[in-house]
């Protein structure tokens, strides 16, 4: 039996308040916070799709984004559940069979390749895992293809999948250090 096809979706359609810009375009490190979003994605998951939504065509000419294939969330400001559903359809139209997709938020850049190797382990079209870090909660989400429809139903607001988590059995996954 083949290894689980694992996608990554990459949220970064905000417009990012706080920052006085969209997240995606903030540099860190000497990179695009979307930039280095999709190259550590990438270094686990293909495909890896990024969902821009805030000045999208800014980001899109701007970013390097070339090892990710890009969607644009037209309701962006609607909260970050329209983002994920954006994702998890767009994952839907691509060729060939996506077993499970791997979500992270674009304003984590201390995201490590180690942290999405083993949320990567658990790659099925049944997983549903979620990254713990001493015990907390937080990103990335392992969405297996079975619980997509469930998750784009019941996303809404800034929630994302979090309704959907809180009524299933969920694997966490020790991501700390």
């Amino acid at each position: 039996m083949s290894a689980p096809v694992l996608a990554a979706v990459v949220l970064a359609a905000g417009g990012g308040r706080r920052y006085g810009m969209p997240k995606a375009l903030v540099e860190y490190g000497g990179s695009l916070l979307v930039e280095r979003a999709t190259d550590t994605a990438a270094a686990v998951c293909d495909p890896v799709l990024v969902v821009l939504g805030a000045q999208a065509v800014d980001v899109w000419r701007t970013a390097r984004l070339e090892n990710a294939l890009v969607l644009a969330n037209e309701d962006w400001e609607t909260g970050m559940a329209s983002s994920l559903r954006t994702g998890l359809e767009g994952l839907r139209g691509l060729p060939g069979r996506i077993d499970a997709a791997l979500v992270l938020l674009v304003d984590m850049p201390g995201m490590t390749t180690a942290a999405l190797a083993r949320m990567a382990e658990h790659a099925a079209p049944d997983a549903l895992a979620v990254a713990t870090y001493d015990g907390v909660r937080a990103h990335p989400v392992l969405l297996g293809r079975d619980h997509w429809d469930g998750v784009i139903g019941t996303a809404t607001g800034d929630e994302g999948a979090r309704r959907y988590l809180a009524a299933h059995d969920v694997t966490e996954v020790d991501c700390t250090g």
